[in-house]
């Protein structure tokens, strides 16, 4: 991160000395702030929980079947014969991984899910910057920057075209 906010700060400063004579125009939009408020993000992020919720469901209903079990086995154990006691061991171990698989999948069907939509939602963001950028004329457009000038900073007017 620290080497792209240094390469941009330099490729900024190369450009900037290159055309002296030109009043540059440059624009900062904080991407953190896209991110947090944009209605394409939002949507985004309700696609997904609502996607997975049922999925999410279910997993919380299976750890609760493997706690009871666990508890079942624990209370019974001292009255249960060794054959009896191993089986249900054995029985356990076997749900807990079914239990890990399932949560295993689940996590990365969910960050696959997130990457495809944010991936939409950032390519629509960047394209809305290309079109103020064109527009209004800007020279420059950066994402992020450690400090931003509100008389520089366009985030106001990214929002208001990607929540149109």
């Amino acid at each position: 991160m620290a080497l792209k906010s240094a390469t941009l700060f330099v490729a900024a400063f190369l450009v900037v000395s290159g055309v002296q004579a030109q009043e540059m125009k440059i624009g900062v939009v904080s991407t953190e702030r896209i991110f947090r408020e944009a209605a394409p993000y939002k949507a985004a992020q309700a696609k997904i929980e609502q996607e997975f919720s049922k999925r999410q469901k279910d997993l919380q209903e299976q750890a609760s079947r493997l706690k009871a079990a666990a508890n079942k086995l624990d209370k019974d154990a001292p009255v249960l014969s060794d054959s009896d006691r191993v089986k249900r061991q054995r029985d356990l171990s076997d749900m807990d991984k079914e239990f890990q698989r399932n949560q295993r999948e689940f996590r990365e069907d969910l960050n696959q899910r997130r990457n495809e939509e944010m991936a939409n939602v950032i390519d629509r963001t960047n394209r809305v910057i290309k079109q103020i950028a064109e527009a209004e004329k800007y020279d420059l457009i950066l994402q992020e920057a450690v400090y931003i000038s509100p008389r520089i900073d366009i985030t106001d007017k990214v929002l208001k075209a990607l929540n149109k």
